[in-house]
């Protein structure tokens, strides 16, 4: 999927009741059309399969991904609103610059355009890394044109692995990972991924599963869930 560069207007506050009432009107059309990070364009042969999380999920919004093998006993205090500026995933060997993105005049999320499918994308309406509520980067999973991007590897990550987000104002926040899922597109987890959150916390969204060559897309997405830890 490609996108626009365009910045769309922020959908309501940061991350108090604005922002859910917002959230919860688009949640849908956000998740669903912005979450298909992939790298079709005019393929003549399958892709690689990028790494994928040990078992499917089911989208049960009651189930909490964040807090697995993480001690919240005295987590830290919220950020102030930064915007993010590099994202690195020691573990997998990510590095990347962060721009900020919006929505498609389709209320669809915004994604790195293909030809810069080694940068990741924030979506800017929602909370910035660090500050209470859930922060969600995407980037695509592969490029016909650069081969694997920035997050091919994203489903190997683990329990325990850490994400770092560098910010504007020179902050770093560093997010723990709770769980890795992988969920089909058409059960997208909207809640879990865009809804309210009292906790500083990181969703990493990119493409998984199959790649399926008539639709030119992938089957899946994968969702890191991670909470700030420091």
């Amino acid at each position: 999927m490609g996108s626009s560069d365009q910045t769309a207007t922020r959908a309501g506050g940061r991350h108090g009741r604005p922002w859910r009432a917002a959230g919860a009107a688009v949640v849908v059309l956000l998740a669903v059309g912005g979450a298909g990070m992939i790298g079709a364009s005019l393929r003549t042969e399958p892709p690689p399969r990028p790494p994928q999380p040990i078992a499917q999920a089911a989208p049960d919004a009651r189930t909490d991904p964040d807090v697995g093998g993480i001690d919240q006993a005295a987590p830290p205090a919220p950020l102030p609103r930064s915007a993010p500026v590099t994202v690195s995933i020691p573990r997998i060997g990510v590095d990347a610059e962060v721009m900020s993105l919006g929505t498609n005049p389709d209320g669809t999320v915004q994604v790195p355009p293909l030809d810069q499918a080694e940068r990741a994308g924030w979506y800017a309406p929602g909370a910035s890394p660090g500050e209470a509520g859930n922060a969600v980067i995407v980037g695509h999973v592969d490029s016909a044109k650069l081969g694997p991007a920035v997050f091919f590897e994203l489903g190997s990550l683990g329990k325990g692995d850490t994400i770092t987000v560098t910010r504007d104002d020179g902050t770093k926040a560093t997010f723990t990972v709770g769980d890795v899922r992988s969920y089909p597109k058409t059960e997208f987890p909207h809640e879990l991924v865009f809804g309210p959150n009292e906790r500083p916390a990181l969703r990493v969204v990119t493409c998984g599963g199959v790649f399926d060559q008539s639709a030119g897309s992938y089957t899946d997405n994968v969702i890191v869930f991670a909470t700030m830890t420091s």
